[in-house]
């Protein structure tokens, strides 16, 4: 038997948990849409996309863990390597304050040098990049989530908000310019 990779176990249960929430939403959705009535009725209907999200959000934890695993990883060697220069440096404890500030300088030096040369590196900025783009898939869904919930709830999403908030921003706005220019007027 071959040894499976990561990726495969994970197409596996992501596959495995597709396969079962399609079976309760099959079994279930009719008797469940029978029994609820408002927001339990459409809650459940979006039963199977929340659970669809959660598979995926899943698979991209997966990725961001390995990706957050190896930027700690790399920071931690290169905070090693740079202690270890400095070390070898200053080997004596400094005994006055002209010993202290020469420490002081050798140590922003050298981590300087090599943190500079750590994040200048294409092996940190792909891991970085691939980081970040991990961060923003667990961010969409679970901003899908929680748009699925918004809606089963019968409340705005957050899209919505966010255009009641600029359309807000903008009467603001246009009623302080209004007052500004009613002063002008009452003042002649």
């Amino acid at each position: 038997m071959e040894p499976q990779t990561p990726k495969d176990t994970s197409d596996y249960y992501k596959h495995l948990s597709l396969f079962w929430t399609d079976i309760i939403h099959l079994m279930s959705s009719k008797p469940q849409a029978l029994a609820s009535v408002g927001p339990m009725r459409a809650f459940a209907s979006n039963a199977k996309k929340i659970s669809t999200e959660l598979i995926e959000i899943n698979e991209s934890l997966m990725g961001f863990n390995q990706f957050v695993t190896e930027y700690y990883k790399q920071l931690a060697e290169t905070w090693n390597v740079a202690q270890k220069k400095v070390n070898l440096k200053v080997p004596d404890v400094p005994h006055d304050v002209e010993q202290i500030d020469s420490l002081k300088r050798v140590w922003i030096d050298i981590f300087d040098n090599d943190f500079t040369e750590l994040f200048d590196s294409v092996k940190f900025g792909e891991n970085y990049g691939k980081l970040v783009s991990k961060e923003l898939e667990l961010t969409k869904h679970w901003n899908n989530i929680s748009n699925v919930i918004l809606q089963s709830a019968n409340l705005p999403s957050k899209e919505e908000i966010d255009e009641i908030y600029k359309e807000l921003h903008s009467l603001k706005k246009r009623v302080t310019k209004l007052e500004i220019e009613l002063k002008k007027v009452n003042k002649k």
